[in-house]
């Protein structure tokens, strides 16, 4: 006897998102990125907003933050690279992988104990080099592992539960429900699967941008503050040698930056200025372009901004056209 599958599926929105980028080939726009997206002021209010920004969407990695406070909360001891890391979609650089492998073996902890799927290094040269050195798929090498890791030795801190340490109901994974809703200021509006396994709390863009806001404006020794400033401090731990995040982090101070999947970004500036969007069709390819044009709004300026927003389109091996934030 067969089981029926409840679907919970969102409200649709009232119109059409507004198109964010526009993919344009030799003077022809051949195709367009569509999504929403919301600016906050220094005061928390909103500046501007396009699409629904309202409407509750899987931040992805964007949660991480939250989840690495929540590991705090739940009493883990972590500073330095080991905060950031815990923090992180690393690109699966060799740097990555020894320090999970360092607090593997500094909790007692065996990499089969991870739950996240093994995969290849996140970034396309990195996997390149790892697979020439006849190297194969690990759990370690997955770009989550470092939160895996950190969630893991909080579970044997607190004598919670190892291998269900993914169950929404497990303590640890509740612990960081009731983070993200105080730092959104909203509730979660739905509970999915990520793609490491961990359970991923649907959120608002609005509410995404106010929890970054809530990190860099928090009090200094909340485990909030001290994830924001862990980030801030090894950004390369965050993402890696070759990302926008780390660029960021590391060229405009006081910035906190972090990318998810499915196109979706949320930065916050030091003075409580925050961003978040997501790109409707998941394509990360109009990132950086949408990126530089939101923090150009919201008044930064950085040789680093222009950096990011640059999208080239090759044709033949030339470069004969771009992708273009159009807001």
């Amino acid at each position: 006897m067969s089981t029926a599958v409840q679907i919970t599926t969102p409200p649709a929105p009232s119109s059409v998102p507004p198109v964010l980028a526009e993919v344009v080939r030799s003077g022809f726009v051949e195709g367009r990125h569509r999504g929403s997206l919301v600016l906050l002021a220094a005061d928390g209010r909103v500046e501007l907003a396009l699409g629904d920004a309202t409407a509750p969407v899987f931040p992805r990695s964007s949660n991480k933050p939250m989840q690495a406070a929540g590991v705090l909360r739940a009493g883990l001891e972590l500073t330095g690279e080991r905060l950031a890391i815990a923090a992180a979609s690393h690109s699966g650089e060799a740097f990555h992988r020894d320090l999970v492998h360092t607090m593997l073996l500094e909790y007692g902890l065996s990499a089969q104990r991870l739950q996240c799927p093994p995969d290849l290094p996140l970034d396309p040269a990195e996997a390149e080099a790892y697979l020439a050195s006849g190297a194969v798929r690990e759990r370690v090498t997955m770009n989550c592992s470092g939160k895996h890791t950190a969630m893991l030795a909080a579970c044997a801190l607190r004598g919670w539960p190892l291998d269900s340490y993914l169950d929404p109901a497990h303590p640890l994974q509740r612990l960081i429900h009731s983070v993200v809703e105080e730092a959104a200021g909203e509730p979660v509006a739905a509970v999915g699967t990520d793609g490491c396994g961990a359970p991923l709390m649907a959120i608002s863009l609005t509410g995404l941008a106010r929890a970054f806001r809530s990190f860099v404006l928090a009090a200094p020794g909340t485990a909030e503050r001290r994830v924001a400033d862990a980030m801030r401090a090894h950004p390369e731990y965050v993402a890696g040698t070759r990302r926008p995040d780390t660029w960021l982090m590391r060229e405009i101070p006081g910035v906190l930056s972090k990318m998810g999947a499915e196109a979706v970004q949320a930065v916050a500036l030091p003075d409580g200025r925050a961003l978040a969007f997501k790109v409707d069709d998941g394509a990360g390819r109009a990132l950086g372009p949408i990126l530089s044009r939101a923090l150009t709004l919201l008044g930064v300026e950085a040789p680093v901004v222009d950096r990011i927003g640059k999208a080239p389109l090759l044709g033949g091996g030339l470069e004969v056209g771009e992708i273009r934030a159009v807001f």
